[in-house]
């Protein structure tokens, strides 16, 4: 039998969109010199530590560029010891994958898909966020294939806690050309997400978007340590000391370029309550106090964080609160972020 798929219309390629939204060249050189400097922060050059912050899901672009607008004020404060990578993950669904799928795949979270919207959508967002604040961003590279479409706008990509096992994932990990986090996958396995890293800074041949092809390998592919599930559905979190020194050794074992560790604030590691995130934050900021090793390899935070604390359901209609995820509101943000730099 053939595939049961309805073909509905072929999309632009990365190639076409680029060409049809093309950047200015103030973004290209912003672009550069911040991905120089946060390569220094990784190979550690730099010692700013990175906070990769922002909504859970980035859902609606004018509550996005408000927030980034925020972000950026605070960041020129602190831009002596902090280096921010916001977070405008647009391919971000719910967690069963049922309903909103993300910007990428619903522009409009109230109404149906439209991913040729969508690939627009995301890319101009992206471009205003540049163009407005000064910040390239994060995402969470959820398809591989996709990535190509934002690929001259990002700083960073994360590979989450259930792509982190997928071949194609480590794969294009390995030819972004920026930071890849590989997270800890969600049975809480660190050989798996070891193996991951592994696989990233190693060049490899594979198929891409049609294409045969060939990358060297991505030497700023690294830890994020998220917490993980056991077999009961409970939250574990792996940010405390114990856990960041075994990460450490495990490093100390392999032969990996620029060993580092994120540690997600969010997610298993605060069992998705919002407002652990603020003391995690300092838990981690005081075991990097403690011992110079973790001082080297810790390199930053993961925050999840928005206009308004908390969540909503879709349609609930709150400017700023997150639809997916619960968020720290902007207030205990700013707050943290001063805290953060106050800790440094």
């Amino acid at each position: 039998m053939e595939m049961q798929m309805n073909f509905i219309r072929k999309l632009p390629t990365p190639k076409e969109l680029k060409e049809q939204y093309p950047l200015e060249d103030k973004i290209k050189q912003l672009k550069e010199a911040r991905d120089n400097e946060i390569f220094d922060i990784f190979s550690g050059k730099n010692d700013k530590f990175i906070l990769i912050i922002g909504p859970c899901s980035a859902d609606n672009e004018d509550a996005v560029l408000d927030y980034m607008t925020r972000l950026a004020k605070v960041q020129e404060k602190v831009k002596d010891k902090i280096f921010m990578i916001p977070r405008v993950y647009t391919n971000k669904p719910r967690t069963i994958g049922v309903g909103y799928k993300g910007m990428l795949h619903q522009p409009d979270p109230e109404k149906a898909e439209d991913m040729l919207k969508g690939i627009i959508a995301i890319r101009q967002m992206h471009t205003r966020v540049v163009n407005e604040t000064g910040f390239t961003c994060a995402e969470e590279m959820l398809y591989p294939s996709n990535h190509r479409y934002l690929s001259d706008l990002l700083s960073y990509v994360a590979i989450g806690a259930r792509s982190v096992e997928d071949q194609s994932h480590r794969l294009v990990a390995g030819g972004v050309g920026i930071p890849a986090g590989m997270k800890n996958p969600t049975g809480g396995d660190l050989t798996v997400m070891m193996n991951s890293i592994i696989a990233a800074q190693n060049g490899s041949k594979f198929l891409y978007r049609g294409w045969e092809v060939e990358t060297n390998g991505n030497p700023f592919a690294h830890a994020i340590m998220r917490g993980y599930v056991d077999k009961f559905g409970r939250s574990i979190p792996n940010y405390h000391y114990e856990d960041l020194m075994t990460v450490f050794d495990l490093y100390s074992e392999k032969n990996l370029a620029n060993p580092a560790i994120i540690v997600d604030c969010n997610h298993a590691n605060s069992g998705k309550k919002y407002l652990e995130q603020i003391r995690i934050s300092k838990d981690v900021l005081n075991s990097k106090l403690i011992s110079p090793d973790l001082n080297k390899i810790v390199k930053g935070l993961m925050i999840e964080s928005y206009i308004e604390d908390g969540n909503q359901s879709i349609g609930e209609g709150v400017y700023g609160k997150s639809i997916t995820d619960p968020c720290l509101g902007w207030d205990k943000t700013e707050k943290l972020i001063y805290e953060i730099a106050d800790l440094l």
